[in-house]
């Protein structure tokens, strides 16, 4: 059996916010792993920890408590700039709003990362993702001329084109119609098979993390449960478990 090995890491995440009555205990000591070329979703009722956890251990929040590793770099305690190059060199990002900048086309918006980093894209893989996600005919359309599938998708692309470590993905289905998010879900599926990506995608949709290798479930702040080769049967009576234990 092939030994996994993990992309990232955290050991004894704690996030509050506010003070007095009205703390609010975000993440209360997790400890996670999320493997190489596999496909993690994380679920859990509104004010589970998902999406902050989410957050700290792709380094766009710090944690009050603990330490997050991205490979065998250690987040915690990077100075501002050093995580700023992590993010843009090591990390993907994809987002419900998009965030495309409306006055470029999809192609400048894909290679954004590469012209921040003053550096040039590899033709071969930009080939092989703008083909995969049937871009070809929208580079040169602006965000305005796109559907919302489209742009999803052309921010899905600016996240792999630069074959990242890691690719994080808070609620991507989020303002996608059904068929648009079978898309986008179907394509996150093929590029940890066949690209050997990592994923990691914060969801409430039991459809969205039937696509996942293994699904996670925050409640208060805890890492409850998991399920692996999930369905959206399974994932969904996991759920409705939780709510029962709280009612």
């Amino acid at each position: 059996m092939t030994q996994k090995t993990a992309a990232v890491r955290a050991g004894g995440l704690a996030k509050r916010y506010g003070s007095g009555d009205s703390r609010v205990v975000a993440l209360a000591g997790v400890d996670v792993e999320f493997h190489r070329g596999e496909f993690t979703a994380i679920m859990g009722p509104s004010g589970s920890g998902k999406s902050t956890l989410m957050h700290c251990v792709a380094g766009l929040d710090q944690a009050d408590e603990g330490k997050v590793w991205i490979g065998d770099t250690e987040l915690t305690g990077l100075r501002d700039d050093a995580l700023t190059h992590l993010r843009r060199d090591r990390v993907g990002f994809v987002f419900q709003a998009f965030n495309l900048l409306p006055t470029l086309t999809a192609l400048e918006n894909i290679t954004l990362p590469f012209d921040l980093a003053g550096r040039r894209p590899d033709g071969d893989t930009m080939d092989q993702v703008v083909e995969a996600l049937n871009l070809e005919n929208r580079l040169h359309h602006r965000p305005s001329q796109l559907s919302g599938g489209q742009q999803q998708r052309v921010a899905c692309a600016r996240a792999l084109v630069t074959r990242p470590e890691v690719v994080f993905a808070d609620e991507p289905t989020g303002a996608l119609d059904s068929s648009a998010s079978a898309e986008l879900l179907g394509f996150l599926r093929r590029s940890v098979d066949d690209l050997g990506q990592t994923v990691v995608m914060v969801t409430h949709e039991p459809s969205a993390a039937a696509h996942a290798d293994r699904v996670l479930f925050l409640k208060d702040g805890h890492l409850m449960d998991e399920i692996c080769i999930p369905t959206a049967d399974s994932v969904l009576d996991r759920m409705k478990s939780f709510e029962r234990a709280t009612a």
